[in-house]
């Protein structure tokens, strides 16, 4: 397994990471606990160390990867996040809830680390901005943590630019994450080169399109009822027949390498840019 830098925290991660969310999120039902475990247990031994959950996406993801990773804790980074800290439903799709005042971020820290087992949380992520907290005290709460021990390094997910800017002038992130994919390549107009700039990695996550670049799915695929890809935009039969001619293609390639259409898109994602990390969810893992 290749492993390239986590910005300049220090840590060293795996090129292609495990991100927990489908295991209980967004994707449909709980996964089976058992055949979780045995994912896990198989990712570290593929050489995968980079771990990626969040308490949004229940309390019992959480706890699950703090459960299995407790003998290997030395050998692994945990990410979680905070910021998020419930989910409405609006006009039938969910509303986050956003909370990210610098006691609140506290609260949030502590219950995470008692559910992941762990003392010190290696990359904490501000999963969604607070529109009524200023970056700036969000990054002087990271430097405190950090100076406390609570955490190694911290990033922001989905951020815009000017807010990244000013809360990495108080304290230095390590990784912005933010969705990537060939379907979805907005990263390149601007973030990758602000992350080269100031020397941050960019955590890719649905590299795979919500695994819709797999060729896996097709128009006719059902998917259960709180299953996120019900209204997401990809899956739209029209959609799917407009970007066919991009599954067929990476088929092609795929079939010249004696590979997967997966595995042909990770590798063409990574080869993009050395400061490229992946986050793939569960679903994906079955490709």
């Amino acid at each position: 397994m290749e492993m390239r830098k986590l910005g300049n925290s220090g840590l060293k991660v795996s090129a292609i990471g495990l991100g927990c969310m489908g295991m209980d999120h967004a994707y449909g039902k709980p996964a089976d606990r058992d055949e979780m475990v045995k994912l896990i247990r198989r990712a570290v031994d593929l050489g995968c160390n980079f771990f990626d959950t969040a308490v949004v996406y229940g309390e019992s993801n959480e706890e699950l990867l703090g459960e299995v990773l407790a003998p290997v804790r030395e050998q692994v980074v945990i990410a979680t996040k905070f910021g998020i800290t419930g989910t409405d439903i609006v006009n039938d799709r969910p509303q986050h809830i956003l909370n990210s005042k610098p006691e609140s971020i506290r609260e949030q820290m502590e219950g995470s680390l008692k559910r992941l087992k762990v003392d010190c949380i290696d990359l904490y992520y501000q999963h969604r901005i607070d529109p009524n907290v200023e970056p700036e005290a969000v990054a002087t709460t990271m430097k405190e943590l950090m100076a406390e021990g609570k955490i190694k390094a911290w990033g922001l997910s989905n951020a815009p630019i000017d807010y990244m800017k000013r809360a990495h002038a108080v304290c230095p992130i390590a990784a912005i994450e933010n969705q990537y994919s060939m379907m979805w390549r907005e990263p390149e107009k601007e973030l990758f080169d602000i992350c080269e700039e100031l020397g941050i990695s960019f955590v890719a996550y649905s590299p795979l399109g919500n695994g819709f670049l797999s060729g896996k799915y097709t128009k006719d695929t059902k998917y259960d009822e709180d299953d996120y890809r019900n209204f997401m935009g990809r899956f739209n039969p029209e959609v799917i027949d407009h970007n066919q001619a991009l599954l067929t293609l990476i088929a092609e390639v795929a079939k010249s390498k004696n590979a997967t259409s997966a595995q042909v898109v990770l590798a063409w994602e990574l080869a993009q840019k050395p400061f490229i990390i992946q986050s793939q969810v569960l679903q994906n893992y079955t490709d």
